[in-house]
């Protein structure tokens, strides 16, 4: 196989335009009138980390398990204050491994979405092994909630050549994986537009990069958390000033933490405090930027 400095326009073309940001998709409003939408995510994790890595030692899977009994108790009871609507993107061990967890979340006005079997990485799967885990994890998060999933995380935003074919074949409204724009987006493939929404992800507005601690690696926490509070604060403002989406990826075993979820409640306090601010799931901004737009599916 040829170096990338020895590639033809047509082989880096193709690569580029595999999976591309198609229309914009910013609404000219938002429901009510509203000058912002604000969609926060949580990862639920849990064990599946560890679990995926093979790692089966109690101490990493006593840290994910934080996530399930300490971090989803006080996101909930945060969440219930504020009045605030919310996606669970759930790997479906980690609704087995939790009973009732799941269902918890739809009883509480929150939608499930997909986020893997066990947070595997795509990128390192075959295609029908892709397929099948996308499919099975599907069918758990339906048969435990009640409801269909309509939208997707793929694990660690690992998306590979086959992931939008599997989350077509699926059914799926939107995706929430991919960083072309700070606003929604149809996604194109090769050039062809899919009617697929894009909820566009980004480390900066990810709790991960900020907290997580590594034992035997290079990550460690680096920015005190009311630093972070600071930073989540200006991307709000702008949103706010653009009219656009505030999106938020967050997971309970890392924002759930005391010193953490003090800053997430200061920055629901912040948010509300400005009149026009719509709190939506990820399915309902998809479903709102959609009207209208007479998408492809």
């Amino acid at each position: 196989m040829s170096e990338p400095w020895q590639w033809d326009e047509q082989t880096w073309r193709g690569h580029v335009e595999r999976v591309r940001a198609g229309r914009p998709l910013r609404p000219e409003s938002w429901p009510g009138g509203a000058k912002v939408a604000v969609t926060l995510s949580f990862d639920s994790d849990h064990e599946t980390i560890p679990l995926r890595d093979g790692e089966v030692l109690p101490g990493k899977l006593s840290q994910g398990e934080y996530g399930a009994r300490a971090g989803v108790p006080r996101i909930l009871k945060l969440l219930d204050r504020f009045e605030v609507p919310s996606t669970f993107f759930m790997p479906a061990v980690s609704a087995l491994l939790h009973d009732g967890e799941a269902k918890s979340y739809v009883d509480a006005g929150h939608e499930v979405a997909l986020h893997g079997w066990i947070h595997e990485r795509n990128t390192q799967l075959p295609p029908e092994a892709e397929r099948d885990l996308a499919f099975r994890a599907a069918d758990t998060l339906e048969r435990l909630t009640g409801t269909r999933p309509a939208g997707i995380r793929t694990p660690s935003w690992d998306f590979s050549e086959d992931s939008l074919r599997i989350i077509r074949e699926l059914g799926l409204t939107y995706d929430s994986s991919l960083m072309a724009d700070d606003d929604c987006y149809e996604i194109v493939a090769d050039g062809e537009p899919t009617g697929i929404v894009e909820l566009p992800v980004e480390w900066i507005r990810d709790d991960m990069p900020y907290f997580m601690m590594e034992r035997f690696g290079a990550q460690r926490p680096y920015t005190p958390p009311r630093g972070v509070l600071s930073i989540w604060r200006d991307e709000f403002d702008l949103a706010y000033a653009e009219g656009g989406i505030f999106q938020l990826t967050l997971h309970p075993h890392v924002i759930g933490h005391r010193s953490r979820v003090t800053i997430l409640a200061e920055l629901l306090e912040h948010i509300a405090s400005h009149d026009g601010v719509w709190f939506a799931t990820h399915a309902q901004i998809a479903d709102h930027v959609s009207l209208g737009k007479d998408l492809a599916r």
